[in-house]
This record gives C-alpha cells, sequence and structure tokens, in this order.
C-alpha cells in the first residue's frame, strides 16, 4: 500500500448532513445545513457553526432540533445552506419545510425530515462549538421496523464528503456490532 499525504482536511467518514431547526425571537421557524457536528455522548450532540441567524436563534430560545438530511430532501437540505433566513424571510417555504413546534424543545421540528434529535443548549465551546443535551428524539413511523428502531432500510440518511463537496447515499448493512469482533477472541 502506498499513502500520500493530503494535508489537513475534514477527511472523517461518514460526515452526517445536519439540518438546524431553531425559531426567532418572534417564533418564525428557521433551518440550516450544518457539515460539522455528530454525537459527542450518550445524550450530548455538538455542532460547529460560525455566526448564522441560527446561532442567533440558539443565543435567544436555548434550544434547536437536529435532524439528518436524507436522499428524499437532498434539494431542500442544501438549499437551506445555502440561504440565510437574514436575507430571505420565506426560506422555510421555497425550501417545502413545514414545522411542527417540538413537545419537548423550543424548537421546531420540520416534518420533511423522519428523523429529529430534540435538544437544549448546554454549552457554547470556544465560541462557536454548540453542545446540545439530547431531550428526545422523534422518528417518523414511516422509517421504523417491525422492533420499533430507525431501519435504515426505510430512512435514507445523506453523508458529506468535505474533501470533494460531495453528498453521498448512506450504504449498506455490512455487519454486527458487539458481535463480529468476537470471531477472533
Amino acid at each position: 500500500m502506498s499513502r500520500k499525504n493530503l494535508g489537513s482536511q475534514p477527511a472523517l467518514y461518514p460526515q452526517p448532513v445536519l439540518i438546524i431547526g431553531t425559531y426567532d425571537a418572534d417564533g418564525r421557524p428557521n433551518a440550516m445545513n450544518a457539515a460539522w457536528g455528530g454525537i459527542c455522548g450518550r445524550d450530548e450532540i455538538m455542532i460547529d457553526m460560525s455566526s448564522h441567524k441560527t446561532t442567533e436563534n440558539i443565543s435567544v430560545t436555548k434550544a434547536f432540533t437536529v435532524s439528518p438530511a436524507d436522499v428524499e430532501h437532498l434539494v431542500a437540505s442544501d438549499y437551506v445552506g445555502l440561504v440565510s433566513a437574514r436575507n430571505e424571510p420565506e426560506k422555510m417555504e421555497k425550501a417545502g419545510f413545514t414545522t411542527t413546534k417540538s413537545e419537548f424543545v423550543n424548537a421546531p421540528i420540520i416534518n420533511e425530515l423522519p428523523v429529529t434529535l430534540e435538544c437544549e443548549l448546554k454549552e457554547i465551546v470556544d465560541g462557536s462549538k454548540y453542545i446540545g443535551g439530547i431531550v428526545n428524539v422523534s422518528v417518523d413511523e414511516s422509517v421504523l421496523g417491525e422492533d420499533g428502531k430507525i431501519d435504515l432500510s426505510k430512512f435514507h440518511p445523506i453523508i458529506f464528503d468535505g474533501t470533494s463537496a460531495g453528498y453521498y447515499a448512506f450504504g449498506e448493512r455490512v455487519g454486527n456490532a458487539f458481535k463480529d469482533g468476537a470471531q477472533l477472541k
């Protein structure tokens, strides 16, 4: 095997495409696409965001939702990352996103995205890393299997390749966690 150094790049896979939902001070819903985030504990998520309408909203409401973007809503999910609610007040409508208020936090659930983590702001680190406590996970029943868990044959999240700025469909199941490695014991 021959290796090549590429320098400092966001080359960690899979990188989820996260749609962050918030309300502004007037209760108007907003969403943005955030590529730099992930689970950082059993009940915590961290999203690295610079200054956006979304971060202003989080500072006011102390809450946000996080929904993985899916194949079916790729265009709308990319759009909310391209356009600021500061400049386009009809951003959500143009994306085709509708919302329902979370029962658990002061933030919107985007009805079209089937999985939503409902979060309370716990801390802001280094001015841009928003750590949220996951209060609830809301899931559309259409993506649940018979066992009541999320079924990735029904839910099609997309991933982001930061080195090529590409979106990709999430792959197939290839193994079993906490089981397949046992054969080497």
